[in-house]
């Protein structure tokens, strides 16, 4: 009898309503296990109950799984951008079973162009009431830690950026069913050494991209964070400077039993034609520092 992985090695499928059967149809063979299937500001037209019909045909029969549902957009804009945003959220938290998952990830939001505690109010109030939904049917929802080229003074996207904010949201809304979409690209880019980082907030982590980051320290010493020079690259899993089987480690022990799913797109080599020869890369390096799940012979 087969023996599912300790924590699944997959991909995200970013705006791919139209054809994500297809491709993971096509990745499963390739050994990819999960998938997060996200979508940036909007569904594009996907009818998300045809697209649960469609992946889940995909998968029948294989090990593969939907690791989360996600939407990325300003969840606290007080504009029609924003209701659309929560109406998917919504949407995706009434569906989840369909996709047989209980995660659905996205931004936290953001009062466009204010330090991140003048969003918590709004915070408190949008995410009160979507934890409370995604409760009742026993899912979770989790807050990715992307910048989105924010600082703590301002920004127009997400606040879950930085774990001094992170202590404010779950203060705010202190439900045991939300917690983090990590990956250690977006602290690494904040000069955040991730393992540390990990030993605190592993237990609040759900759901975790897989990509990494590239500092040129050089550049630092000489221009610093404000310079002309960029300092710092996001890189897939084996060509950045984390420690991935430091940070598998580090989740296990935290009891982390959930996937890591490669996010492409952003590496400044493996892209475009070369993004799945890069991702295949990605998972053969994930793969060598994910133990067994063998167990003992």
């Amino acid at each position: 009898m087969s023996t599912a992985p300790v924590i699944r090695l997959g991909t995200v499928l970013a705006n791919r309503g139209h054809d994500a059967a297809r491709i993971i149809s096509e990745l499963i063979p390739l050994g990819f296990e999960s998938f997060e299937l996200a979508f940036k500001n909007t569904l594009d037209g996907t009818d998300l109950p045809r697209l649960a019909d469609e992946v889940m045909a995909a998968l029948q029969g294989t090990s593969a799984t939907i690791s989360c549902l996600g939407i990325y957009g300003n969840t606290l804009a007080d504009d029609s951008h924003g209701e659309e945003i929560r109406r998917i959220w919504r949407e995706m938290i009434a569906l989840a079973p369909r996709f047989q998952t209980s995660l659905v990830c996205g931004f936290a939001g953001r009062v466009t162009g204010l330090p991140i505690p003048a969003s918590l109010p709004r915070f408190r109030e949008i995410f009160s009431a979507l934890t409370d939904a995604a409760g009742a049917s026993g899912l979770q929802l989790a807050l990715e830690n992307c910048l989105q080229g924010g600082t703590w003074q301002t920004g127009d996207r997400n606040i879950a950026h930085n774990p001094a904010a992170w202590e404010l949201l779950f203060n705010a809304v202190p439900a045991p069913n939300l917690g983090l979409e990590w990956e250690p690209a977006h602290q690494l880019c904040q000069l955040i050494d991730p393992v540390p980082q990990l030993e605190t907030w592993a237990s609040r982590i759900f759901h975790v991209h897989g990509k990494d980051a590239q500092i040129r320290h050089d550049l630092l010493q000489r221009h610093g964070i404000c310079g002309p020079e960029r300092f710092a690259w996001h890189r897939l899993p084996g060509l950045g400077q984390s420690h991935w089987a430091q940070i598998i480690s580090t989740l296990l022990a935290a009891g982390y039993r959930g996937s890591i799913d490669i996010e492409g797109g952003h590496d400044p080599v493996y892209r475009d034609a070369w993004d799945l020869p890069g991702q295949r890369l990605a998972l053969a390096h994930l793969q060598r520092c994910r133990p067994s799940s063998k167990g003992r012979p």
